[in-house]
């Protein structure tokens, strides 16, 4: 017979011990000696109530435990206890019983936080949550006054796994009412509300809750960050961000989030002008040099883009720990090293060497890729340097070097065709690319990535029979790809085809994906083909303002040049054939018009 252990009985003692001590209260001021004794409630029989309790836990029967402990909770009127019950039920799995234990806990203890806050994240776990409106109520009461504002900012969060989020937001207005009239709590109230309209799809709805809410307290952060969040979704929301960064212009954290939303809707001129504030008001933290060197890069400023980048990596190397990781969004680095720990200097390597690429300076785009010293991004410097051979006249050595690269699942297998394709594209190989797309969908079936770029080879071999039905099917399979609306009905514009057809295939594309340049761009252009120049010229000189692209460029010059404004005309493809001569939209176009630049 082994020997019996008395360990775990002497563990479950201490933690039974620890679960009922009460300290004694002193007087204030009054000294106390080192050899005070100070007694707990923990007397024989609660003693063993919970060391029984504890020993029926430890050899499966939960259940018991839980009746025992409540009842001692019960007893002892003791937080820990309850605390410890509730969770016995929930490691068993048993809902009801853990349920039961709260409210007998709320019971015995009308004022605790913790038994309202266990309360509502048990009913919305157990698919009750109409029935948390009471104890929401409540519990927003118990908070003190000065805790309250952060309280009720949180209570979205009580709902995000639960089964039916449309009931939400009448839940927090039920539970909030006494709540939004009063100034110190009006703006978290709408807020909260305003997020659980979000959560439930109630866009419109969660809109006017921002708008409450920052004309209730135009300097929080609240209904700017809710506003953020709405861009994609509602043109409507970023008036709020402005407002507040022209009231608040030292407001550089929430400036960083406002220039990701913009660059995130392809805005991406307008993000840079918003970082080019921040790093001109903070210039020795780095992380917005290296957000504004990403962006200057899509914007195909190459010369602006090594600027930004190199500032950012003397930055890390001269600049205090304080000014590295400032209070700002970290630019986007989080998968760096497989966790940041270069701080963004592989990223900032990686870019260097795609703008010296874009300078024709391919020794220097290797010398920045050899310095490149991460497993993580290793794929992405083999697509790199594939790119370089393809620009120096070896296509099919950078072909053959993306698809000797090691894969580690089926993301980069994707990743691997899509720079194939993306290399036969550069290289107008039209037909070799829809081929690879072919056999790709085949073995990724329905990926509406991989069929859209299918899509798009077809609409280069003019298969527009075939680009419609490959393009339907994407938007079969995700009816909020933006992308595949806003193509589709760009291609039948520029064909005279269809045209009523066309602009509501875009004006969808824009509802999904309000201010998108490109979008912005291609309902300018069917208004052009549709015979509205004003309004084609309205449009199209918004999406170039965003995004100063060469083909928005060659198709605002043409419009510019069709009705008079020849110097306009000229200035715009001008600008626009210096950011990229080679563009072939732009090239046609000026041939086309034969405008002399």
């Amino acid at each position: 017979m082994p020997a019996l252990s008395f360990k775990p009985l002497a563990v479950a003692a201490i933690v039974i011990a620890g679960c009922v001590f009460v300290s004694t209260p002193r007087a204030q001021g009054s000294p106390v000696a080192d050899n005070v004794v100070v007694n707990s409630n923990l007397d024989s029989q609660l003693f063993y109530q919970l060391l029984i309790g504890e020993m029926e836990l430890g050899t499966g029967e939960a259940s018991t435990a839980f009746e025992v402990m409540i009842d001692a909770a019960r007893k002892t009127k003791n937080e820990q206890l309850f605390r410890r019950s509730v969770d016995i039920a929930l490691q068993a799995r048993a809902g009801d019983q853990a349920l039961t234990g709260v409210y007998v806990w709320r019971e015995t203890l009308p004022t605790s936080i913790d038994a309202h806050r266990y309360l509502i994240q048990m009913l919305v776990a157990l698919n009750r949550s109409p029935e948390a409106a009471e104890p929401l109520r409540t519990l927003v009461r118990l908070t003190p006054p000065d805790e309250r504002p952060a309280l009720i900012s949180s209570l979205p969060r009580f709902f995000e796994r639960t089964g039916d989020r449309k009931l939400t937001p009448a839940l927090l207005e039920q539970a909030l009412q006494p709540y939004v009239n009063d100034p110190a709590t009006a703006a978290p109230s709408l807020v909260a509300i305003g997020r659980a309209s979000l959560a439930a799809g109630n866009n419109d709805q969660a809109l006017g809750y921002a708008q409450r809410a920052y004309q209730a307290d135009p300097k929080a952060d609240g209904p700017v960050l809710l506003a953020l969040d709405l861009m994609p979704i509602s043109a409507n929301a970023e008036p709020i961000v402005t407002s507040y960064l022209q009231a608040q212009p030292q407001a550089n954290t929430i400036r960083m989030f406002y220039a990701r939303a913009l660059s995130g809707s392809q805005r991406h001129a307008d993000a840079a002008a918003q970082v080019e504030r921040v790093t001109a008001a903070e210039p020795a933290m780095a992380a917005p040099w290296l957000t504004l060197g990403a962006l200057q890069l899509e914007l195909r400023h190459p010369k602006e883009a090594t600027t930004a980048l190199l500032t950012f990596i003397d930055r890390l190397n001269t600049a205090p720990e304080s000014a590295v990781t400032p209070s700002l969004p970290p630019a986007d680095s989080s998968d760096d090293d497989g966790g940041g720990n270069d701080r963004g200097l592989t990223q900032a390597h990686l870019m260097l060497a795609q703008a010296a690429e874009m300078q024709g300076d391919f020794k220097g785009a290797e010398g920045w890729l050899a310095k490149v010293d991460s497993p993580q991004r290793a794929l992405d410097v083999q697509i790199r340097r594939a790119s370089l051979l393809a620009r120096q006249g070896r296509l099919q050595d950078g072909i053959d070097l993306i698809r000797k690269a090691p894969e580690s699942g089926n993301d980069d297998a994707r990743a691997k065709v899509l720079a194939e394709v993306q290399l036969l594209r550069d290289a107008k190989a039209w037909e070799r690319a829809r081929t690879v797309l072919e056999g790709a969908n085949q073995r990724f079936a329905n990926d509406t990535d991989l069929l859209y770029e299918q899509s798009m080879m077809a609409e280069k071999l003019n298969r527009i029979e075939e680009m419609e039905r490959l393009l339907r099917r994407v938007i079969e399979l995700r009816p909020d790809h933006h992308h595949a609306h806003n193509a589709l009905g760009f291609s039948l514009a520029d064909r005279g085809m269809r045209l009523p057809e066309a602009k509501a295939l875009i004006q969808r594309a824009l509802e999904l994906a309000p201010g998108e340049p490109f979008i912005t761009d291609s309902l300018g252009w069917v208004e052009y083909r549709m015979g509205n120049r004003d309004e084609a010229i309205k449009h199209l000189s918004q999406a170039y303002r965003s995004r100063p692209d060469p083909e928005i460029a060659a198709h605002l010059g043409e419009v510019l040049w069709m009705n008079g404004q020849r110097d306009e005309a000229r200035r715009i493809l001008r600008e626009g054939r210096s950011r990229d001569e080679t563009n072939d939209v732009l090239r046609e176009t000026v041939a086309r018009l034969k405008v002399d630049l």
